[in-house]
């Protein structure tokens, strides 16, 4: 919750408490809650204890920082007492000279932090997942997080990465299912029809603008009857007539 298509980088203090509490309220014995935290270390510690207060499970951390400030905040984060901690690595965040430190820095950290328990990708550097992959191992579970992580997630899979976070689960809850359920079961006819007749058109309309990644995913919710409201500046919302695309595109689905 309050991840990146949650828009945690535009949240008040209070709306992230009331997204977290709201979450850890409904899916309690059901599912895990983990809590998006970033910014400076000592904001992200914040929010983790805020994110442990309303009862989340663990945190997703954005790794903002040069790598050789990371044992530090993991060591003060990891006093906090909470299950789980996975990183994430993302694009505008993991400059491509601070990779090869960064694998080193998780090998640390994993050592020195035993709820430090999972890896999330977001770069799409494929050389550095399978670096990562092979030499954690089993120590961490991984996860795919590229935008529209569908069209990445036969790839993934065979690099020992088999599940991925859907941010199209928001709207189009079973199509998704009926996707994961294909990829899981290496159905290629079934992936590929859903890759062709939704994902990339998808794309298309996603790729008009920086930012849409969060932008479609709230206009799709709302043409579904789960109005969240507009995205926070400075991201955009979708155009009438992009609404409308993504609206017939919808619709070819059936019922969800």
């Amino acid at each position: 919750m309050a991840g990146d298509t949650g828009e945690f980088f535009s949240l008040t203090h209070d709306d992230y408490s009331n997204v977290v509490k709201t979450a850890a309220e409904v899916c309690k014995g059901k599912v895990p809650i983990l809590a998006g935290a970033g910014g400076p270390t000592r904001v992200a510690i914040q929010y983790a204890k805020e994110a442990e207060r309303h009862g989340a499970n663990g945190i997703l951390t954005d790794a903002a920082l040069p790598d050789r400030s990371l044992p530090g905040r993991y060591r003060r984060a990891r006093r906090r007492g909470l299950q789980g901690r996975a990183e994430h690595g993302r694009d505008h965040l993991q400059p491509r000279e601070f990779e090869a430190e960064r694998r080193h820095a998780l090998e640390g950290l994993a050592e020195r932090c035993p709820n430090l328990i999972g890896f999330k990708d977001g770069v799409g550097e494929i050389e550095n997942m399978v670096t990562i992959r092979r030499r954690m191992g089993d120590r961490f579970s991984y996860l795919g997080g590229l935008p529209t992580a569908e069209v990445y997630a036969a790839a993934y899979k065979a690099l020992g990465v088999p599940v991925y976070s859907s941010a199209v689960f928001n709207f189009i809850p079973k199509t998704e299912m009926d996707f994961y359920r294909a990829m899981a079961a290496d159905d290629h006819a079934t992936v590929g029809k859903l890759i062709d007749e939704f994902f990339l058109p998808y794309l298309k309309i996603r790729k008009r603008r920086a930012g849409y990644a969060v932008s479609i995913v709230k206009a799709g919710a709302k043409l579904v009857g789960h109005d969240a409201g507009p995205v926070h500046a400075p991201l955009t919302d979708l155009t009438d007539e992009e609404m409308a695309q993504l609206d017939a595109l919808i619709k070819t689905l059936g019922p969800q």
